[in-house]
């Protein structure tokens, strides 16, 4: 065979192989977040006992959100968190578990101490409108829980939050 044939032979076994191990490509699966840029993956939100109906928050009660740098309880959040003593007022039987947050910016040790104070706020508020104390207890998770992972106001916002976790 001449060198031709072999040069032609070698090329073409080179281009098929080639070929065969890169593959097509693969269409995305559609998701709920597709196109939000700075979402990121979360983690299962369902529990066992209740739903979940946002955030990490037991279901029908609802996440109270925060301004950054804040722990204050202000405009609509006020009626989420009113939501919140309704339920706990009605049903009092249950022990919740309230959940301070931070988004990732400032140190670890200002973000556990926000989300403390976010907490201790929210816990506050609703014995102020009549909650039974012994129904509340309360953790800060800092930026240790986040929601969403991107680095934007959208992201953040969600990341400042108090949960209301029904516990056992």
């Amino acid at each position: 065979m001449s060198s031709k044939k072999m040069g032609y032979w070698v090329t073409l076994a080179v281009l098929i192989l080639g070929l065969s191990l890169t593959g097509c490509s693969k269409k995305a699966p559609e998701t709920a977040q597709q196109g939000t840029e700075g979402a990121g993956t979360s983690e299962s939100l369902e529990t066992a006992d209740s739903g979940i109906m946002e955030g990490r928050t037991s279901g029908p009660m609802v996440p109270v959100y925060f301004e950054f740098d804040s722990s204050k309880i202000t405009g609509e959040q006020v009626q989420r968190i009113e939501t919140n003593a309704d339920f706990l007022k009605k049903n009092s039987q249950l022990n919740i578990r309230i959940e301070g947050n931070s988004d990732p910016r400032g140190t670890q040790e200002y973000n556990l101490a926000l989300g403390e104070r976010r907490a201790q706020a929210a816990k506050s508020y609703l014995i102020k409108l009549g909650v039974n104390a012994e129904q509340l207890s309360t953790v800060s998770f800092g930026e240790e829980k986040l929601l969403l992972f991107g680095h934007d106001e959208i992201s953040w916002a969600q990341n400042r939050r108090d949960d209301f976790v029904i516990v056992k």
